[in-house]
Protein backbone atom coordinates (compact mmCIF):
# COMPACT_ATOMS: atom_id res chain seq x y z
CA UNK A 1 0.00 0.00 0.00
CA UNK A 2 1.30 3.56 -1.03
CA UNK A 3 1.62 6.44 1.17
CA UNK A 4 -1.13 8.00 -1.12
CA UNK A 5 -3.46 4.89 -0.17
CA UNK A 6 -3.10 5.44 3.57
CA UNK A 7 -3.66 9.40 2.86
CA UNK A 8 -6.76 8.83 0.89
CA UNK A 9 -7.86 6.09 4.07
CA UNK A 10 -7.03 8.14 6.80
CA UNK A 11 -9.02 11.56 5.57
CA UNK A 12 -12.39 8.97 4.63
CA UNK A 13 -11.71 8.06 8.36
CA UNK A 14 -11.86 11.29 9.67
CA UNK A 15 -15.02 11.92 7.46
CA UNK A 16 -16.75 9.43 8.65
CA UNK A 17 -15.74 10.61 12.69
CA UNK A 18 -17.01 13.85 11.96
CA UNK A 19 -20.50 13.50 9.73
CA UNK A 20 -21.82 10.74 12.33
CA UNK A 21 -22.11 12.76 15.12
CA UNK A 22 -23.61 15.67 13.10
CA UNK A 23 -26.40 13.51 11.84
CA UNK A 24 -26.91 11.66 15.46
CA UNK A 25 -27.59 15.66 16.41
CA UNK A 26 -29.79 16.12 13.42
CA UNK A 27 -31.93 13.37 14.07
CA UNK A 28 -31.94 14.68 18.11
CA UNK A 29 -32.90 18.12 17.68
CA UNK A 30 -35.24 17.97 14.43
CA UNK A 31 -36.70 13.40 14.93
CA UNK A 32 -37.20 11.14 12.00
CA UNK A 33 -40.15 13.04 10.43
CA UNK A 34 -41.54 17.08 10.59
CA UNK A 35 -43.36 17.54 13.55
CA UNK A 36 -45.95 19.51 11.55
CA UNK A 37 -47.94 18.29 8.62
CA UNK A 38 -50.22 20.24 6.09
CA UNK A 39 -53.68 19.08 4.57
CA UNK A 40 -56.27 20.22 2.97
CA UNK A 41 -57.88 23.27 5.39
CA UNK A 42 -61.37 21.95 6.57
CA UNK A 43 -64.06 24.99 7.02
CA UNK A 44 -62.76 25.84 10.66
CA UNK A 45 -59.06 24.56 10.59
CA UNK A 46 -55.46 25.92 9.43
CA UNK A 47 -54.68 22.79 7.44
CA UNK A 48 -52.07 22.10 9.49
CA UNK A 49 -51.45 19.12 11.55
CA UNK A 50 -50.05 17.92 14.79
CA UNK A 51 -50.02 14.60 15.98
CA UNK A 52 -53.00 13.57 13.92
CA UNK A 53 -55.11 16.54 15.32
CA UNK A 54 -56.01 19.81 12.81
CA UNK A 55 -55.25 22.98 14.56
CA UNK A 56 -58.29 25.01 14.61
CA UNK A 57 -58.79 28.79 13.47
CA UNK A 58 -58.55 31.06 16.17
CA UNK A 59 -61.16 32.73 17.63
CA UNK A 60 -60.62 36.51 17.14
CA UNK A 61 -61.67 39.42 19.36
CA UNK A 62 -64.37 40.01 18.01
CA UNK A 63 -66.24 37.15 19.82
CA UNK A 64 -65.36 38.67 23.25
CA UNK A 65 -68.96 39.06 23.71
CA UNK A 66 -69.50 35.37 22.90
CA UNK A 67 -66.66 35.22 26.12
CA UNK A 68 -68.74 37.29 28.19
CA UNK A 69 -72.25 35.80 27.94
CA UNK A 70 -74.41 35.56 30.69
CA UNK A 71 -75.28 32.03 29.57
CA UNK A 72 -71.72 30.60 30.03
CA UNK A 73 -72.34 30.62 34.30
CA UNK A 74 -74.42 27.68 33.61
CA UNK A 75 -73.45 26.61 30.31
CA UNK A 76 -69.63 25.66 31.69
CA UNK A 77 -69.63 26.17 34.81
CA UNK A 78 -66.90 28.20 36.01
CA UNK A 79 -67.28 27.79 39.31
CA UNK A 80 -66.69 24.51 39.32
CA UNK A 81 -63.75 25.14 37.56
CA UNK A 82 -62.47 27.79 39.90
CA UNK A 83 -63.07 25.10 42.59
CA UNK A 84 -61.13 22.55 41.09
CA UNK A 85 -58.06 24.26 40.72
CA UNK A 86 -57.14 24.19 44.65
CA UNK A 87 -56.20 28.28 44.84
CA UNK A 88 -54.91 29.61 47.40
CA UNK A 89 -54.15 33.20 48.60
CA UNK A 90 -50.93 34.30 47.25
CA UNK A 91 -50.40 31.99 44.28
CA UNK A 92 -48.82 33.29 41.07
CA UNK A 93 -51.30 31.73 38.11
CA UNK A 94 -50.58 32.35 34.36
CA UNK A 95 -54.04 32.30 32.25
CA UNK A 96 -53.04 31.33 28.91
CA UNK A 97 -55.35 32.56 26.32
CA UNK A 98 -56.92 35.09 28.51
CA UNK A 99 -59.38 36.67 26.10
CA UNK A 100 -61.47 39.18 27.69
CA UNK A 101 -60.48 38.29 31.23
CA UNK A 102 -63.21 36.17 32.53
CA UNK A 103 -61.61 33.57 34.07
CA UNK A 104 -58.60 36.23 34.55
CA UNK A 105 -60.24 38.23 37.26
CA UNK A 106 -62.33 35.69 39.12
CA UNK A 107 -58.71 33.79 39.59
CA UNK A 108 -57.55 36.84 40.31
CA UNK A 109 -60.30 37.35 43.58
CA UNK A 110 -59.30 33.68 44.57
CA UNK A 111 -55.16 34.49 45.14
CA UNK A 112 -56.15 37.85 46.64
CA UNK A 113 -53.69 40.75 46.79
CA UNK A 114 -50.68 38.84 47.61
CA UNK A 115 -51.04 36.97 44.46
CA UNK A 116 -50.88 37.42 40.68
CA UNK A 117 -52.35 36.67 37.99
CA UNK A 118 -50.62 36.72 34.38
CA UNK A 119 -53.18 36.99 31.77
CA UNK A 120 -51.37 36.38 28.38
CA UNK A 121 -52.88 36.63 25.00
CA UNK A 122 -51.10 36.72 21.60
CA UNK A 123 -54.27 39.55 20.60
CA UNK A 124 -53.17 43.19 21.05
CA UNK A 125 -57.09 43.97 20.99
CA UNK A 126 -58.28 41.52 23.99
CA UNK A 127 -54.98 42.85 25.70
CA UNK A 128 -56.91 46.53 25.52
CA UNK A 129 -60.12 44.92 26.75
CA UNK A 130 -58.02 43.20 29.67
CA UNK A 131 -56.79 46.47 30.88
CA UNK A 132 -59.81 48.12 31.13
CA UNK A 133 -60.98 46.42 33.63
CA UNK A 134 -58.36 47.91 35.90
CA UNK A 135 -58.07 45.14 38.14
CA UNK A 136 -54.14 45.88 39.85
CA UNK A 137 -53.27 41.78 40.42
CA UNK A 138 -53.98 41.04 37.01
CA UNK A 139 -51.04 41.55 34.71
CA UNK A 140 -51.87 41.72 30.92
CA UNK A 141 -49.03 40.08 28.83
CA UNK A 142 -48.99 40.47 24.74
CA UNK A 143 -47.40 36.64 23.76
CA UNK A 144 -46.63 35.34 20.58
CA UNK A 145 -47.58 32.23 18.64
CA UNK A 146 -44.53 30.52 19.92
CA UNK A 147 -43.98 31.95 23.48
CA UNK A 148 -46.08 33.45 26.31
CA UNK A 149 -43.79 35.76 27.37
CA UNK A 150 -43.90 34.23 30.59
CA UNK A 151 -39.99 34.40 32.94
CA UNK A 152 -38.73 30.15 33.73
CA UNK A 153 -39.78 28.74 36.76
CA UNK A 154 -42.30 31.67 37.87
CA UNK A 155 -45.73 30.09 37.70
CA UNK A 156 -47.49 27.74 40.54
CA UNK A 157 -50.51 27.18 38.04
CA UNK A 158 -50.55 27.87 34.29
CA UNK A 159 -54.04 27.13 32.74
CA UNK A 160 -55.97 26.99 29.58
CA UNK A 161 -59.17 27.61 28.42
CA UNK A 162 -60.76 26.07 25.22
CA UNK A 163 -57.65 27.91 23.58
CA UNK A 164 -54.89 24.95 23.34
CA UNK A 165 -56.50 23.69 20.81
CA UNK A 166 -56.45 27.01 18.69
CA UNK A 167 -52.30 27.15 19.37
CA UNK A 168 -50.36 27.90 16.25
CA UNK A 169 -47.21 25.87 17.43
CA UNK A 170 -48.30 23.45 20.12
CA UNK A 171 -45.67 22.08 21.11
CA UNK A 172 -43.46 25.00 20.86
CA UNK A 173 -46.09 27.38 23.21
CA UNK A 174 -46.62 24.20 25.46
CA UNK A 175 -42.53 23.50 26.33
CA UNK A 176 -42.54 27.19 27.27
CA UNK A 177 -45.05 27.09 29.45
CA UNK A 178 -43.84 24.37 30.84
CA UNK A 179 -40.64 25.85 31.30
CA UNK A 180 -42.53 28.91 32.93
CA UNK A 181 -43.81 26.66 35.78
CA UNK A 182 -42.18 26.26 38.87
CA UNK A 183 -41.17 23.00 39.56
CA UNK A 184 -44.34 20.68 40.86
CA UNK A 185 -46.03 23.52 39.26
CA UNK A 186 -49.55 22.68 37.26
CA UNK A 187 -50.68 22.83 34.25
CA UNK A 188 -54.57 22.44 33.69
CA UNK A 189 -56.25 22.15 29.87
CA UNK A 190 -60.15 22.85 29.84
CA UNK A 191 -61.23 21.77 26.72
CA UNK A 192 -64.71 21.19 25.09
CA UNK A 193 -65.35 17.22 24.96
CA UNK A 194 -64.88 16.00 21.64
CA UNK A 195 -67.41 13.13 20.46
CA UNK A 196 -70.47 14.36 22.73
CA UNK A 197 -73.84 15.30 20.81
CA UNK A 198 -74.40 17.00 24.15
CA UNK A 199 -71.38 19.30 23.44
CA UNK A 200 -72.96 22.03 20.82
CA UNK A 201 -69.68 23.19 19.58
CA UNK A 202 -67.53 22.84 16.40
CA UNK A 203 -65.40 19.51 16.39
CA UNK A 204 -62.25 21.48 15.24
CA UNK A 205 -62.64 23.21 18.74
CA UNK A 206 -63.20 20.21 20.84
CA UNK A 207 -60.60 17.74 21.96
CA UNK A 208 -60.35 14.46 23.45
CA UNK A 209 -59.09 13.64 26.79
CA UNK A 210 -56.56 11.00 25.43
CA UNK A 211 -55.51 13.70 22.53
CA UNK A 212 -54.86 16.27 25.23
CA UNK A 213 -52.63 13.96 27.01
CA UNK A 214 -51.15 12.57 23.83
CA UNK A 215 -49.79 15.55 23.24
CA UNK A 216 -49.10 16.82 26.72
CA UNK A 217 -46.72 13.38 26.91
CA UNK A 218 -44.21 14.67 24.77
CA UNK A 219 -43.54 17.35 27.73
CA UNK A 220 -42.32 17.00 31.04
CA UNK A 221 -45.55 16.45 32.72
CA UNK A 222 -46.93 13.97 34.47
CA UNK A 223 -51.03 13.52 34.80
CA UNK A 224 -52.48 14.39 37.89
CA UNK A 225 -56.23 13.93 37.32
CA UNK A 226 -59.30 14.68 34.90
CA UNK A 227 -62.22 16.17 35.95
CA UNK A 228 -65.43 15.66 33.72
CA UNK A 229 -68.19 16.46 35.57
CA UNK A 230 -68.38 19.62 33.94
CA UNK A 231 -71.50 20.12 31.81
CA UNK A 232 -69.51 20.52 28.49
CA UNK A 233 -65.81 20.01 28.78
CA UNK A 234 -63.41 18.06 30.57
CA UNK A 235 -60.14 19.92 33.32
CA UNK A 236 -56.88 17.39 32.48
CA UNK A 237 -54.44 18.49 35.29
CA UNK A 238 -50.99 17.80 34.78
CA UNK A 239 -48.15 18.66 37.04
CA UNK A 240 -44.69 19.67 35.93
CA UNK A 241 -41.48 16.46 36.70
Amino acid sequence: MTEVDVLRRFRRAVAVILVVPLLLLSAAAFGDEPRYSNIPASADGIGKLYMDREISHVMGFHGARWLERDERATEERPDLVLDALGLRAGMVVADIGAGTGYYSWRIAQRVGKDGVVYAVDVQPEMIALLDKRGITNVKPILGVAMDPGLAPASVDLAIMIDVYHEFQYPHEMLAAIVRALKPGGRLVFVEFRANDRNVPIKPLHTMTEAQVRKEAGVHALEWVNTLSTLPWQHLVIFRRN
